[in-house]
C-alpha cells in the first residue's frame, strides 16, 4: 500500500478523490433529506386537505353513510367519537395503523352527554359546526381493497350539532415519496462512482502535465550526480509558477556549489604549491646535515619550520572558516587591542577612542596583525592604527606611507595565494593569505574589509563593525 501511494501524484489523486467523495455524500445526504420532507409535507397537506373536507361535510350534519370522503379513492378516513369509538370508516379498509385506534369497522354511536363538556382543560372547546383551525400529523400504513400502503395521516377535530365532538383522520399515500427517494438513491449510487472516476482520471492527468517539469528536474540532477559535473544546470519551465522557482532555486544552487568546489580546489593546489617549498627546503637542510653535519643551516632550518608552522595555521584557520565556525558574542575592546597588536613594532602609531564590539577576540586580533604585518611590508617608514565610532560601526583603520594598492587590485588582493609583486621573494611575501584571512573573519563578524588611499599617499586598510 505504500508503494502504491508512494509518489505524489498517486496521494493527489487519492486526496482530491476522497474530498469530492465526502462532498457528494453530504451533498446527496443533504438532497435526499430535503427532497423527503417536501415530499413528506406535500402529503400531509393532501391529507389535511381530506380531513378537513370530511369534517366539513360533519359540520354541515351529512350523514356518516353519505360522507363523499368515505370510498377510499383518496386514502383511507377513519372518523372517532369523542370517546375513542370508530363510528365511520373508509370503505373496504382491512387494516389501518397510525391512527388513535386500528378498528376498520364502524362501532355503535353513543349519545353525547352535557356532562363531558369540561373534559379536556388544555384545549378550547369548540362551538356547533366549527373545526379546529389546527391539525396534527403521523405517520402509519392502511391497507385497502387489498394493496397496501405507507400514508401520512392528519388529524381534524370538529364539533358537530347532533353528534358531539368527531375526530376525523384522513390519509395520503408515501409511494410517491419513496419512488422518488429510491429512484434519488438509485442516480446517486450509479452517477457517484462515475463522477469520482472521471476526477480521479482528471486529477491524475492534470498532476502528472504539472509534476512532468519536476520529473525533468530530477532526471537531471540524478544525471549530475552521476557524471560529477556541476557546471550542467536543471531545465527551468517557462511557467512561473513554484516549479519554475524550484529549477531556478536549484540552478543558484549548482552554482554556488560548483563555485565552492572549483575555490576547494584552486585551494588544495595552492596550499599544496605553497607548502612544498618550505618542505623541500627543510628536508634538504637535513639531509645535507645528516651527510655534513657541519654544514647544517640551524638558523635556516629554523626559519623554515616557523614558516611551514605559520602557513599551516593560516590554512586550517581557513578552513575552520570555510566550515562555518561561528565566532562566539564576548565583547572585545578594539582600541586595547590596536595598542597590544602594535606592541613592540618599530614606526607604529596608535590613535584610538574606546570602542566595543562582539566577536572572538584572538580572530580579531589576527585581524589586526595581518594589517599590521602588510601595512609594515609596505611602508616606507610610518604605520598608523586608527580606532573610531561611525554611526553604529567601529571603525580601524590602518594606513601606510608605501606606494599604495593600485585601484585595479583594491579587490584582488583578498583572493587567496594572490602576490601583487610577483619578482617578491615568497619569504619577504608570505603566502598570500594575509588578507584573505582577515576578511573572511570581518565577514564572519557581520562586518567588511575594503582597500584605498591613505592620507599619507599609501595604502588604507578599514574594518567596519557593528557595534555592541
Amino acid at each position: 500500500m505504500s508503494r502504491l501511494f508512494g509518489s505524489v501524484r498517486a496521494r493527489a489523486t487519492l486526496g482530491a478523490t476522497l474530498v469530492v467523495a465526502v462532498a457528494l455524500v453530504a451533498a446527496g445526504a443533504a438532497v435526499l433529506l430535503s427532497l423527503r420532507s417536501n415530499l413528506i409535507g406535500e402529503a400531509g397537506t393532501q391529507a389535511e386537505r381530506s380531513a378537513r373536507a370530511v369534517a366539513s361535510e360533519l359540520a354541515a350534519g351529512t350523514p356518516y353513510d353519505k360522507l363523499s370522503g368515505l370510498d377510499g379513492d383518496d386514502g383511507p378516513v377513519q372518523v372517532l367519537d369523542e370517546h375513542g369509538r370508530l363510528v365511520a370508516a373508509s370503505e373496504d379498509l382491512e387494516r389501518i395503523s397510525g391512527t388513535d385506534t386500528d378498528r376498520v369497522k364502524p362501532q355503535p354511536a353513543v349519545k353525547p352527554s352535557g356532562d363531558d363538556d369540561d373534559d379536556d382543560d388544555a384545549a378550547e372547546p369548540l362551538e356547533a359546526g366549527e373545526i379546529s383551525g389546527e391539525s396534527v400529523f403521523s405517520n402509519g400504513s392502511a391497507t385497502i381493497d387489498g394493496d397496501a400502503e405507507d400514508y401520512r395521516f392528519a388529524a381534524v377535530e370538529v364539533e358537530t350539532h347532533d353528534r358531539g365532538h368527531l375526530t376525523v383522520y384522513a390519509g395520503s399515500p408515501l409511494a410517491a415519496e419513496h419512488g422518488a427517494v429510491r429512484s434519488a438513491l438509485t442516480v446517486m449510487l450509479i452517477g457517484f462512482p462515475l463522477l469520482l472516476g472521471v476526477v480521479a482520471a482528471v486529477t491524475w492527468l492534470v498532476t502528472r502535465r504539472a509534476l512532468r517539469p519536476v520529473e525533468g528536474i530530477r532526471r537531471e540532477m540524478a544525471a549530475i550526480t552521476h557524471s560529477e559535473d556541476l557546471a550542467r544546470r536543471v531545465p527551468e519551465p517557462d511557467t512561473h509558477d513554484e516549479v519554475a522557482r524550484l529549477a531556478s532555486t536549484t540552478n543558484e544552487t549548482l552554482a554556488a556549489l560548483e563555485t565552492s568546489v572549483e575555490r576547494q580546489r584552486r585551494f588544495v593546489a595552492d596550499a599544496s604549491h605553497e607548502l612544498r617549498s618550505p618542505i623541500a627546503s627543510l628536508r634538504t637542510q637535513l639531509e645535507v646535515a645528516a651527510a655534513h653535519p657541519e654544514l647544517l643551516d640551524l638558523d635556516g632550518a629554523v626559519e623554515d619550520t616557523v614558516r611551514l608552522q605559520r602557513l599551516a595555521a593560516d590554512l586550517l584557520l581557513l578552513a575552520r572558516l570555510d566550515a562555518g565556525e561561528r565566532p562566539n558574542d564576548a565583547r572585545v575592546d578594539l582600541a586595547g587591542l590596536a595598542r597590544e597588536a602594535a606592541e613592540g613594532r618599530r614606526g607604529v602609531t596608535v590613535d584610538a577612542e574606546p570602542v566595543e564590539v562582539a566577536g572572538s577576540r584572538g580572530q580579531l586580533g589576527r585581524v589586526l596583525a595581518n594589517l599590521l604585518d602588510n601595512a609594515q611590508r609596505h611602508a616606507r617608514s610610518a604605520v598608523t592604527v586608527q580606532v573610531r565610532r561611525e554611526g553604529d560601526r567601529a571603525v580601524v583603520g590602518v594606513a601606510d606611507d608605501g606606494d599604495g594598492v593600485p585601484e585595479d587590485d583594491r579587490e584582488r588582493i583578498f583572493e587567496r595565494f594572490v602576490r601583487l609583486d610577483a619578482a617578491r621573494s615568497r619569504d619577504d611575501g608570505g603566502a598570500g593569505l594575509g588578507l584573505a584571512i582577515a576578511r573572511d573573519v570581518a565577514v564572519r563578524h557581520g562586518g567588511t574589509l575594503t582597500a584605498g588611499r591613505g592620507p599619507a599617499g599609501g595604502a588604507l586598510f578599514e574594518l567596519r563593525l557593528p557595534l555592541v
